[in-house]
């Protein structure tokens, strides 16, 4: 199977495809597809690339991918034995290429542009629940309106982005199959201590190019990315494990120092990992 484009399994002149996830982990490679994505988690916690972010999900999130935005699940099948996850496929055009743009339809204009670049949903997450656990039951045409009725409730609900960039150009397989051979080896070693050199063989370039590179898709530096990816780990840590030093989560992220720690923590949380692991036992 290519990594990228990956295309969504579905019944010929299928305008909408209803989606049911029962793994142990997510499928796990780097991959974008043309349709609109929106998505439950049943069960499973992980993390979730899209574009040049990395954020952690758990069960009962409502999760928007948009068409040809890269992204990829990484299971923590430490948190959850199984994973599932229902989704709904679309593209903008699947139900003709007015519909969504007749007057009665305006407001759809802000989620495709959310969509851009990936929504998590903050609140209001039962009520699409209830839609997303009616999906299974229902024909063509009520699925289509429980679709606009999600739609309507993700509009007005408090949204944050996944990403804060998305690279616009479609990957073509090679370049998927690099950039997972990346993020594989970042989300499998962050806690060691990783070279440009390494990472560049990964990427079969040379230091200088695969700077370029990633910098020109992410939008940010290997080591920038690096660094986000064992800060969230972190998040994980300091959570779960209430006991646990400060000083051991740092070791277990891969930093050398706990000052270095602590400062990269602020920069990206805005407080300092002791005070984040008071905000979430209370």
């Amino acid at each position: 199977m290519k990594v990228l484009p990956f295309k969504i399994p579905k019944p010929e002149q299928e305008a909408l495809v209803y989606q049911e996830d029962c793994e142990t982990v997510f499928y796990d490679q780097l991959h974008q597809h043309e349709e609109i994505q929106i998505s439950y988690i049943v069960e499973g916690a992980g993390s979730l690339i899209v574009g040049d972010t990395i954020n952690h999900y758990q069960a009962g999130d409502i999760l928007v991918i948009g068409e040809n935005i890269p992204h990829v699940f990484k299971s923590d099948i430490n948190a959850a034995p199984r994973s599932v996850m229902y989704t709904l496929f679309f593209a903008k055009n699947s139900f003709g290429r007015e519909f969504f743009t007749i007057p009665d339809m305006a407001g759809t204009e802000t989620f495709f542009k959310e969509s851009e670049y990936g929504i998590t949903v903050l609140s209001d997450r039962k009520k699409i629940v209830r839609h997303f656990n009616k999906l299974k039951g229902q024909g063509k045409i009520s699925r289509i309106g429980t679709l606009l009725k999600i739609i309507h409730l993700i509009i007005i609900a408090d949204k944050q982005a996944l990403s804060s960039f998305v690279y616009r150009k479609k990957y073509t397989d090679d370049e998927g199959k690099r950039m997972n051979a990346v993020f594989n080896h970042a989300m499998q070693h962050f806690n060691e201590v990783i070279s440009l050199d390494t990472i560049a063989r990964k990427a079969n370039m040379s230091k200088n190019a695969f700077c370029r590179y990633f910098k020109k898709r992410t939008n940010k530096t290997f080591f920038q990315f690096l660094i986000e990816i064992r800060i969230e780990h972190a998040c994980k840590l300091l959570y779960r494990n209430p006991e646990m030093p400060v000083a051991i989560v740092s070791e277990m992220c891969g930093f050398q120092n706990i000052t270095n720690f602590n400062r990269k923590f602020k920069e990206l949380k805005g407080v300092t990992p002791t005070q984040y692991r008071m905000q979430h036992q209370k």
